[in-house]
């Protein structure tokens, strides 16, 4: 059996509001709870900035695991490096074109209008890494694979995965 895996953990890149966001609802939590003490209801106020700091907490530090196994394309979130969520699956056999973002190979999808959904750390580094896929026709999808996934993916699908 030729079985493929292959895994890859990309951090996002936190923005600056939910960094400043964390920040003023932990502030306002403190301060809600302290003059609880006085007036009954701000402290209920407290507890519930306090349960919602930590939700943006959650959703601030963020990181994308890539795992390739099999013509198949896993992507899970990681929450504050505590939670794991699966958030798609994705096959190689349903996939269009898979191309680095800047590459010629995708002049032709350049007016298609599909769903974008941005799967990788959010920045435009030097060289740019990352790669962008169509999916079924509908899903256009941007994700920062390792060299060694796409030479992976590249070996099932030679005329669907480009590398510039």
């Amino acid at each position: 059996m030729n079985e493929t895996y292959v895994e890859w953990l990309v951090k996002r890149k936190t923005p600056a509001y939910m960094t400043l966001l964390k920040i003023l609802s932990v502030m306002l939590s403190a301060c809600f709870v302290l003059m609880g003490f006085v007036i009954f209801p701000a402290f209920l106020i407290g507890v519930a900035l306090g349960v919602g700091a930590y939700f943006i907490r959650l959703n601030a530090d963020l990181e994308y695991e890539y795992l390739y196994l099999d013509k198949e394309l896993t992507i899970d979130k990681v929450m504050a490096r505590t939670r794991r969520k699966r958030v798609a699956v994705f096959e190689l056999d349903k996939m269009e074109i898979v191309a680095p973002i800047k590459s010629w190979h995708l002049d032709n999808y350049k007016n298609r209008t599909d769903k974008t959904v941005d799967y990788s750390s959010g920045e435009e580094k030097q060289p740019d890494k990352r790669f962008l896929f169509f999916y079924e026709g509908g899903k256009k999808v941007i994700f920062e694979p390792n060299e060694e996934m796409i030479k992976a993916m590249q070996f099932v699908a030679p005329r669907k995965v480009f590398k510039d």
